[in-house]
C-alpha cells in the first residue's frame, strides 16, 4: 500500500519563521494550538506515513509516531542558547529496543531546508571502540554501505567530527584510519526547503532513508548481535 502526505501548510511554516523572531514564551504560549494544529500533528502523520514505508526495507525501526518526533521545548540546562523553543521539527527513529543508543534515522523540517541523517552520532567510549572495531574487521563491507554512486547522489559522502591522531590500538596504516579517526558515522542530505510543503517530501526522506539502511545496518552489528546482513 502506498503512504502519502501532503506536505506541511504553508502556515505552518510561516509560524515556524515567526517563532525564530520570537522565541520567548510570551509569545508562543496564546499561539501553542497553531503549532499543534499546523506543525506536531501533521509531523506525526507524516512520520505514521514513513513507518508504512519503513516496513518494506527497516522494520526494526518502525514504532510510536508520536515518540518519534521532538518536543518543541528545547533542554537548555547546560546550553549558553537559552531561548526555550526548537525553530524547527524533527522526528528521530531508532531500533526497537535501542531507545537512544545504535545507529538511527533523523530529519528535520524548517523554512531554511530539510535535512535527512542516518547513521550513528558521538557513542559513548565503549560503543564508539566496538564501531572501530567493526569498521577496521570489516572494511570492505563498510566501503559498500557508501562507496555506490546511486549512494553518494542521494546522500553524500560519509561525515562526522575526527580526532587527529589515529586512535589507541589501531594501525596509522590501515586503509580505513581516516574513519577509525571518526567519533560519528552519518550522513547528511539537505534538501531545498520548498519540498516542505509539497506530496514530494514523503518520497524524497524515504528513498534517502532507504539509501542509508546499509550503513545503519552495518552499524547495528555492535548494538544487536543478531542484525542480519544484507550486504
Amino acid at each position: 500500500m502506498a503512504h502519502s502526505f501532503p506536505g506541511f501548510s504553508a502556515a505552518g511554516m510561516e509560524f515556524l519563521r515567526e517563532l525564530k523572531e520570537n522565541n520567548d514564551r510570551e509569545w508562543f504560549t496564546p499561539r501553542k494550538a497553531i503549532y499543534e494544529r499546523e506543525l506536531r500533528l501533521p509531523m506525526i502523520e507524516l512520520v505514521r506515513a514513513i513507518h508504512g514505508e519503513m516496513l518494506s526495507f527497516a522494520p526494526q525501526y518502525v514504532g510510536e509516531p508520536a515518540k518519534c518526533v521532538f518536543r518543541v521545548y528545547r533542554d537548555t540546562r547546560f546550553a549558553k542558547d537559552k531561548t526555550p523553543y526548537r525553530t524547527h521539527i524533527a522526528a528521530v527513529f531508532f531500533r526497537n529496543g535501542l531507545v537512544k543508543q545504535g545507529p538511527g534515522y533523523y530529519f528535520v523540517v524548517s523554512p531554511e531546508g530539510v535535512y535527512v541523517e542516518g547513521g550513528i552520532y558521538d557513542p559513548e567510549p565503549n560503543a564508539l571502540l566496538a564501531v572501530r572495531q567493526l569498521i577496521a574487521g570489516e572494511f570492505d563491507e563498510f566501503r559498500k554501505t557508501f562507496e555506490p554512486a546511486k549512494i553518494g547522489k542521494l546522500v553524500g559522502e560519509i561525515h562526522g567530527a575526527s580526532i587527529t591522531r589515529p586512535p589507541k590500538g589501531f594501525d596509522p596504516e590501515h586503509p580505513a584510519i581516516e574513519h577509525l579517526k571518526r567519533k560519528s558515522h552519518h550522513f547528511i542530505a539537505r534538501l531545498e526547503p520548498e519540498l516542505a510543503t509539497t506530496p514530494k517530501l514523503l518520497p524524497e526522506l524515504v528513498k534517502r532513508f532507504r539509501a542509508m539502511t546499509p550503513l545503519v545496518e552495518f552499524l547495528e552489528r555492535p548494538f544487536v548481535p543478531d542484525a542480519k546482513r544484507r550486504l
